[in-house]
């Protein structure tokens, strides 16, 4: 992937500035912050929010759940420096929050944000969430089937891609196979509608973003996720979610919630030793990122970096901020 120089990170800038933005939504600017996981993401967010009066906004599906702290990495007190977070911790794990629900919270924090005078830092790599707040989106209305529902809850994810792909083949090609609340859902809407809508991807016309991706080389991100992986582990990552099965969140929901807690419930199961719970989570990590790359790299307004290129970024959001 092409990394952004110094000459050309003010002319992305600029494009980016005049790309598909309205006059009217020049001074309602607010900054992207987006990229894989493990890129560093958050700590960006933090030292850009203290430098340009900023709050953020939260973009993970896994970090708006209460008791999801050190398995989703979400950052801590001492972390944000004083900055305000948003849509962290705003609902109980055991009911999964819609994508419509966090929409709907997340755009009037942004207004809440703008109406203080402050800039709104957008921060996650959940691209949906992220394209829920900068994007004209919207979500088939259709509702939960109990009778479906019930019918699919025995079965495998493999398998649930199999019923799918016969749905609905275009859908099948863009789906996390191996998530089985996505894989449900989506059976769910193809069911009622014949297939799922097309992912509907317009730029907003009153918002005038600035998008900063963090992006490292393969290799050094697969390090980079394992170290933390390990990290997190001797972190007490386990005991949070023994604590979290104490608390009443069952092993099907940790399932769902997908990565660290499907693997870590494995292992508590007696599913999978320890070494081969590392493994295995450290794989689909990776596989993880790679499908959140694929996403991000279909937004061409995205100016991507690497993390330790803070001088560029911070010339790209200073000429972004002061132009007009």
């Amino acid at each position: 992937m092409k990394l952004v120089t110094m000459r050309d990170s003010k002319s992305r800038a600029e494009r980016l500035e005049s790309s598909s933005l309205s006059s009217g939504s020049m001074h309602r600017k607010l900054l992207v912050i987006l990229g894989q996981t493990a890129v560093g993401k958050s700590a960006l967010g933090v030292a850009l929010a203290r430098k340009y009066n900023g709050e953020i906004i939260s973009a993970d599906s896994r970090q708006v759940y209460i008791g999801l702290d050190i398995g989703t990495g979400k950052i801590t007190r001492r972390e944000m420096k004083g900055i305000p977070h948003h849509l962290l911790d705003i609902a109980r794990a055991q009911k999964q929050l819609s994508v419509t629900e966090y929409q709907k919270l997340a755009r009037e924090k942004v207004e809440d944000i703008f109406l203080r005078g402050k800039l709104p830092i957008i921060v996650g790599g959940t691209g949906l969430y992220i394209n829920s707040i900068i994007n004209d989106i919207s979500f088939p209305e259709v509702p939960p089937s109990p009778t479906l529902r019930k019918k699919l809850d025995k079965k495998s994810p493999a398998e649930l891609f199999e019923i799918l792909k016969k749905l609905d083949t275009r859908r099948a090609k863009t789906i996390d196979p191996n998530n089985p609340r996505r894989l449900v859902r989506a059976i769910e809407i193809a069911t009622a509608l014949g297939k799922v809508p097309p992912y509907v991807n317009t730029p907003r016309k009153d918002l005038n973003p600035l998008f900063i991706g963090l992006t490292l080389p393969p290799e050094v991100l697969k390090k980079r996720i394992t170290t933390r992986l390990l990290s997190r582990i001797k972190g007490g990552m386990v005991d949070e979610v023994k604590k979290l099965k104490k608390n009443g969140l069952s092993w099907k929901r940790m399932e769902e919630l997908g990565l660290e807690y499907r693997y870590l419930s494995r292992y508590l199961r007696g599913l999978l030793t320890k070494e081969e719970m590392l493994k295995e989570l450290q794989s689909e990590i990776v596989r993880y990122a790679k499908r959140q790359m694929t996403w991000f790299k279909r937004d061409k307004r995205i100016a991507w970096f690497r993390p330790t290129e803070t001088a560029k970024m911070q010339r790209a959001v200073i000429h972004f901020l002061k132009g007009n």
